[in-house]
Parts: C-alpha cells; structure tokens; sequence
C-alpha cells in the first residue's frame, strides 16, 4: 500500500468536520422550521410534513457519509474512501438536478403561490386547515385575510380584529359587516408575510443544495487523491545482468607437427 501525504489526510478529515457540521445544520433548519410552522398554525400545511422528512433525511445522511470520510482517512480504508467518493458523485449529481431546476423557478414563486393561495378562497368556504392556517398567521402578525378581508366575505373571523391600541397606531381600518355593522380589522394582508417566509425558505434550499453540491465535489476531488495514493504498489522490475566476459575458445583441432627423421 503506498504512503499517504500527511497534509492531505489532514485536510480531508477537516473537511469532513466541516462536511457534518453542514449536516447538522440542516437537521437544525428542519427542526427550527418545523416549530414556526407548528406554532403558527401551519402543521398542517400541504407539503410540509414531506419537506421536513426530506430536511431530516438529508442532514442525517450528511453526517454519516463525512463520519464515513473521515474513518477512511484516518484508518487509510480504500473501502471506506471508495465508498465515500462514490457517495459524492451520486450527492453532486442529485444536488444540480433539484438546485438548477429550483434556481429556475425562483423568479416566478410569487406569481405561483398567489395563483395557489386564490385557488382556496374564499377562506369561510376553504378546508378547516386552511382556515385554521390564516387565522394563526392573522393572530401571529396581526394581518388580515390572504388579499383581502373581502377573502371571508361576511363571515370576518376575531383573529382580524384590532384592538384599541392599534386601532390608535392607525394599524387598522373600518369595514362594512353584516348589514351596515361596523368592524375595524386589519390594513395588512397575509399574503405578503407567507411571501417573505416563502422566499425565505426558497433561498435557503437553493444555498443549501449548490453548498451541498460544491462541498461534494470537493470530497470527490480529495477522496480521489487519497485513493490513488493508497493504491498498492508494485515491486520493482529487477534486471538481471549477465557478465559480457568472452573469452576465445580452443581450436576444436591442433595439428600437430613432428620434425622429419633423417
């Protein structure tokens, strides 16, 4: 097996430090998220609970793949860092296929949502989810209908009701209810808080699906070098020599001279 640079390993376990803490960071996002959302009345918003599952998911398997990282550098495991690298690959790849798409469709949220949220009006004829949805964002940030507080028609909830003092801040306006009755109800609509959340949450999966896929990359490019110094080497070609020492060979015949007799 050959011999690792030491300030590779280095740096790979730290970047897989890093690489979990981004891990759990998102699971944290999830979490804050799924508080707001249940705190607002919105536990029960279409989408949710499958968002949150997916948050979940992707910040646990965050973690166990820079555990993985870091394990494989420090034990010097081919098969762990195999592994790892081929978990960055699938990781980037699935990363640019939702953040290109999502990056697409993020100029045209507004119009999408506002043509989502007209579908459910008017709100006094909507789903109790819904309903019970707008009446904890109308109570939660003092607003009143989604566009409107023509959207509950003459059925205005006491979740758009001002009280005295905002009525005194001029946070509030008079309407006409049920015959000629008089009720002082929000200015603010709904709609544009749920934008600004939407919005929100759109920016922060798009950053964190490009840094997934950047980070991913850059583990693909380590995990690479450190494999391929791990890699076995082979021994080294020995030559064998052979003297190049000659020598003449005996004549395979003599003739031998006898002196005449006389």
């Amino acid at each position: 097996m050959g011999q690792v640079n030491l300030c590779l390993k280095r740096l790979f376990i730290i970047f897989n430090f890093f690489f979990a803490i981004v891990g759990g960071v998102i699971i944290a996002l999830a979490l804050v998220s799924q508080l707001i959302t249940s705190a607002h009345g919105g536990h029960n918003l279409e989408g949710r609970t499958s968002g949150l599952i997916v948050l979940y998911i992707f910040g646990s398997v965050t973690m166990v793949i820079a555990i993985l990282g870091a394990y494989g550098a420090h034990r010097e495991s081919r098969v762990a860092l195999i592994v790892f690298m081929v978990c960055m690959v699938i990781g980037s790849l699935l990363m640019l296929r939702t953040g290109i798409p999502a990056a697409m469709v993020r100029p045209q949220l507004d119009i999408l949502l506002e043509e989502r949220f007209r579908e459910v009006l008017p709100l006094d004829k909507a789903s109790a989810d819904v309903q019970n949805m707008a009446d904890g964002l109308q109570r939660t940030f003092h607003c009143c209908g989604l566009f409107s507080y023509e959207d509950w028609e003459q059925n205005i909830p006491d979740s758009c009701i001002c009280s005295q003092e905002e009525e005194e801040e001029e946070l509030c306006q008079s309407v006409g209810y049920m015959y000629l009755q008089q009720k002082s109800v929000y200015v603010q609509t709904c709609f544009p808080v749920i934008m600004r959340f939407a919005r929100l949450g759109a920016d922060i999966l798009l950053g964190v699906a490009f840094t997934l896929a950047i980070l991913a990359l850059l583990g693909l490019v380590l995990s690479s070098m450190l494999i391929h110094q791990l890699r076995p080497q082979s021994p080294p070609t020995v030559l064998l020599s052979v003297p190049a020492v000659f020598s003449t060979p005996p004549p395979k015949y003599q003739e031998l001279h006898n002196p005449p007799e006389y």
